[in-house]
């Protein structure tokens, strides 16, 4: 078992900034591939960005140059830095772990609400 806690959400401005981090309970943190994924009301959870356990990284193309991910292995913690955001930004955000090995292992967390609003 995996435990996800997701943090960093909240209410900014169109144009603004935010990095959410997501921390994870398990020491063998570096075996997981990570995601960031987001739920818009009245709309499908999308994956928005990965990055495996080797470090490759992957996004959807609407934030493409906008954000970035990372992970800290060494603090079990997976970033999402977040520059110019728009409205349509606006989801709750959702830490995902997948086992690069065993993938039937897949773990979220509760998610953090982010919203971009003037």
């Amino acid at each position: 078992q995996v435990q996800l806690v997701e943090s960093g959400g909240g209410l900014v401005q169109p144009g603004g900034s935010l990095t959410l981090s997501c921390a994870a309970s398990r020491s063998t943190f570096s075996a997981y591939d990570m995601g960031w994924y987001r739920q818009a009301p009245g709309k499908q959870r999308e994956m928005v960005a990965s990055i495996s356990s080797g470090g490759t990284t992957n996004y959807v193309d609407s934030v493409k140059g906008r954000f970035t991910i990372s992970r800290d292995n060494a603090k079990n913690t997976v970033y999402l830095l977040m520059n110019n955001l728009r409205a349509e930004d606006t989801a709750v955000y959702l830490c995902n772990a997948q086992h690069r090995a065993f993938t039937s292992l897949i773990f979220w967390g509760q998610g953090t609400q982010v919203t971009v609003s003037s």
